[in-house]
């Protein structure tokens, strides 16, 4: 019985090819499709469970929310206070490592190398994170401060393939000089990690930071690293973030600057995340090692491969079902040769699951041919595997039954239900099975309002990501170098530095900041507004005379600020210690602000700011707050992602916490950077140069944009091939049982263009009634995603009518060639006795 049911629907298959030709490689698409979000998924979700214990391993994430904007930013990075805090009070924790993020110089064969990655811990790693050691003991490698564990590919770089056990690794880290002893050798990192490191070093955090130590490693607004704790096994983590609230009364002290007092807790949150959870929780790209992903584009995905697949399946019911009558008389011959209704429904469903066992053959070999491009194209390692860990083999089977019994079960109910009697009569094979015209439209409108939503989606994001790269930042962005001199080695030579750079030919200014274009530091603090209790929360960076300058920006009301008055210079280095900071609160400061810190501070206008004197704590707490005074107002600034909330700036002229030297050269960029590079070298041999041009820090700060536009236009071409295909079938269908209407019509004087009138509206109405149904959701959908941004597009109706035109082109397009043929056929070939 099952070798008659294969056999028929294989002759089923053969004797109608255009009709498996586009069922089969429609479903191929959506299954392939499928199939890649699938493995995407899964992928995104495994990140750091192959770590032995990962339901056990946390990390202390903070949440801030601004008191001025009630804006909410979240963080995986902690203070270093915080991790003894939580080890006093909760005894479920077992053990806990504070880690460091930083790039020192390594030096080799008297040559300076850069590094990335670096971890500095404060104890033993790997009792907490677990990473997989092929040489060394994970239990001592590194418990003695000034051990080393490299990676495969860092120990391969520094010794070749020599023994890298004993050997020692020189490095200049903040102006100290490690010699770190190699204790062990660890796996390079899957990509399906949080964490990014080449080498792991145990530091002492006292030693490491000298005056600055104590600071570190007492202050709860010093969030430079991040916690990681194991928990006890069977620990429940949220019954720990149920009692955060009262742990930060008990262990956050007030501070008291100037007549004012706060504390961190009142707009700080802590909670524990576990380490499977980081990748794709809410501060995934706050602070991180690694660029994280989030759960609504994981979920959005994931429905737009669904909806793909099932356009497919609708192809399958609106061709099977179009295609009835053809089959009416095999079906009343059956019944009348003693086949029950039951037997018919199985012979239907077994050709729908043939029909979708060879989709999936040619989804598997999409699958295998284009998975590597999109592996690199989204910088992850997919993995097709049919057995073993991650094997695709079950989802295939079960995916191959579920298409096939979905896309079937209505054609075989419906094919079955014909009753011999009336489909035997004269000519009852040739007519339109009653009841299927509305099915059918109700389907062809599903599958183009799927596809105008992808195409409306794909306009959006695209044109919010060249808004994003365009938009004006408040200052002239291109003709930028901006050098990272963040390095406590070079800290004496910025300004030699800067003075050389100055004297390359094709130089035009160089200014030194502590912030720059997409900076990796955010340095706050408060400013005491009479009248309020709280102080005003704004960005507070060091600059040189030169920078307003150097990047052009506009002066809203008053001046810059200039070396030649000395109130608007802060003295103090990076050396100064409580007299000096003294000394500053006794005699004031100037500084320029912005326009949005102005606002935040209640001034009215730009003009009304300057000369205004107000107080900002950016002295030691004894010292208490620096009386400052307003000289000029700038335009906003921005110098971070659109993602983020526009910062409010105060800038005041210093000489340390410099960060960036930034240039603005005229000519050709390449030869700038090589004549820098060239200068560089002759000032700091001991030292690499770091320098990008702005168009290329831009670029890499919307490279997620970039990539979820061409996905989604990836997915929207694949929408409209699936949704074309199913059209296709159809209008040929459509051409062919209304020959006898169109010769009726082309006698009774019809003319050509009267008959291509008539198809092409037939199929235009359910075009045009997608349009009404997708346009809604769609503007919903990037509605909330463009509310993510700061600063964004009008959500106008331009994108929407160029989709909803698109679409009826193409549409139109699709049925062309049948309605051609048939509106030039002669009318008496149609009209001739059968």
């Amino acid at each position: 019985m099952w070798r008659n049911y294969l056999t028929t629907g294989v002759r089923a298959l053969l004797k109608n090819k255009t009709y498996a030709f586009i069922n089969i490689f429609g479903l191929g698409v959506g299954l392939a499709a499928c199939l890649m979000l699938l493995i995407y998924v899964r992928y995104e979700r495994s990140y750091d469970e192959w770590l032995d214990g990962s339901e056990n391993i946390y990390q202390v994430q903070q949440t801030f929310t601004n008191p001025d904007t009630g804006e909410v930013f979240e963080s995986q990075s902690s203070p270093y206070v915080s991790g003894p805090a939580f080890r006093k009070d909760f005894p479920q924790i077992e053990s806990s490592v504070y880690v460091l993020t930083t790039t020192p110089i390594v030096m080799r064969n008297g040559q300076p190398l850069s590094t990335e990655d670096v971890l500095f811990v404060n104890d033993r790693f790997f009792d907490v994170v677990p990473l997989p050691l092929i040489e060394g003991d994970p239990a001592s490698a590194l418990v003695n401060p000034g051990s080393v564990v490299l990676s495969e590919s860092e120990a391969r770089r520094y010794f070749g393939d020599a023994d890298p056990m004993g050997q020692t690794v020189t490095m200049i880290s903040r102006g100290i000089t490690i010699d770190a002893r190699v204790t062990g050798l660890m796996r390079d990192l899957p990509r399906n990690s949080h964490l990014a490191a080449t080498m792991v070093i145990r530091f002492d955090p006292a030693a490491y930071f000298a005056e600055e130590a104590e600071d570190f490693m007492t202050q709860w607004g010093w969030n430079s690293g991040f916690n990681y704790f194991r928990l006890r096994d069977g620990t429940d983590a949220s019954v720990i973030n149920s009692a955060t609230q009262a742990w930060e009364e008990r262990n956050i002290p007030d501070q008291t600057i100037g007549d004012q007092t706060i504390n961190q807790g009142d707009f700080t949150d802590f909670r524990l995340t576990n380490i499977r959870d980081i990748h794709l929780g809410p501060a995934a790209n706050s602070a991180g090692m690694n660029p994280g992903n989030d759960e609504r584009t994981i979920l959005t995905f994931t429905i737009i491969a669904f909806l793909i697949l099932g356009m497919a399946c609708v192809n399958f019911t609106n061709l099977a079902t179009a295609r009835a009558s053809q089959r009416a008389r095999e079906v009343a011959l059956r019944k009348v040769l003693g086949a029950s209704r039951n037997q018919l429904m199985t012979q239907f469903m077994m050709e729908s699951v043939l029909l979708a066992g060879l989709s999936m053959l040619l989804a598997l070999t999409l699958v295998e041919v284009t998975l590597p491009a999109l592996s690199t194209f989204l910088d992850a390692d997919l993995q097709m595997n049919y057995i073993g860990e991650g094997s695709m083999l079950l989802p295939i089977v079960v995916l191959t039954i579920l298409v096939g019994a979905a896309g079937g079960f209505y054609p075989a109910f419906y094919l079955s239900r014909f009753q011999p009697a009336q489909v035997l009569k004269a000519n009852k094979s040739t007519s339109e099975a009653s009841g299927s015209g509305k099915l059918r439209s109700v389907l062809v409108i599903s599958q183009f309002a799927v596809s105008i939503g992808l195409i409306v989606c794909t306009a959006v994001v695209y044109a919010q990501t060249v808004y994003a790269q365009s938009v004006d930042p408040g200052f002239r962005r291109d003709g930028i170098l901006q050098v990272d001199v963040n390095r406590r080695q070079i800290t004496d030579r910025i300004e030699t530095f800067q003075r050389a750079f100055e004297r390359v030919p094709g130089i035009v200014s160089v200014g030194r900041a502590g912030i720059g274009i997409d900076p990796v530091n955010q340095n706050g603090t408060g400013i005491s507004v009479p009248g309020r209790d709280q102080p005003v929360n704004v960005g507070n960076y060091t600059i040189d005379e030169n920078f307003l300058r150097t990047i052009d920006v506009e002066f809203l009301a008053g001046r810059d600020l200039t070396r030649a008055r000395p109130m608007d210079v802060d003295p103090r280095t990076q050396t100064s210690g409580i007299e000096e900071d003294r000394a500053l609160v006794a005699r004031g400061l100037n500084v320029v602000a912005n326009r949005l810190a102005t606002q935040r501070l209640g001034f009215r206008s730009p003009e009304e700011a300057v000369g205004a004197q107000l107080r900002m704590g950016i002295a030691d707490e004894e010292a208490g707050l620096v009386p400052i005074t307003i000289v000029g107002v700038i335009e906003d600034t921005r110098f971070r992602s659109i993602r983020e909330p526009l910062e409010p700036l105060v800038l005041r002229i210093g000489d340390y916490g410099t960060t960036n030297l930034v240039i603005r050269y005229r000519g050709n960029p390449s030869e700038i950077r090589d004549r820098i590079q060239q200068a560089w070298h002759q000032i700091a041999p001991d030292a690499p140069m770091e320098a990008d041009f702005s168009e290329d820090i831009v670029a890499e700060l919307y490279e997620a944009e970039q990539a979820r536009s061409q996905l989604f236009a990836g997915f929207a071409l694949l929408a409209v091939i699936v949704a074309c295909l199913g059209l296709f079938g159809l209008a040929a269908f459509t051409a062919e049982r209304r020959t006898k209407e169109i010769g009726i019509r082309k006698v009774l004087g019809a003319r050509n263009r009267d008959i291509l009138s008539l198809l092409a509206w037939q199929f235009s109405k359910p075009v045009i009634i997608a349009n009404l149904i997708a346009w809604p959701i769609a503007w919903w959908a990037m509605r909330d995603w463009l509310n993510t941004f700061d600063a964004r597009i009008d959500l106008g109706p331009t994108p929407f009518l160029l989709a909803g035109l698109l679409a009826l082109v193409i549409a139109i397009g699709t049925i062309a060639g049948h309605a051609f043929k048939v509106a030039r056929a002669n009318p008496i070939n149609a009209l001739r006795y059968e």
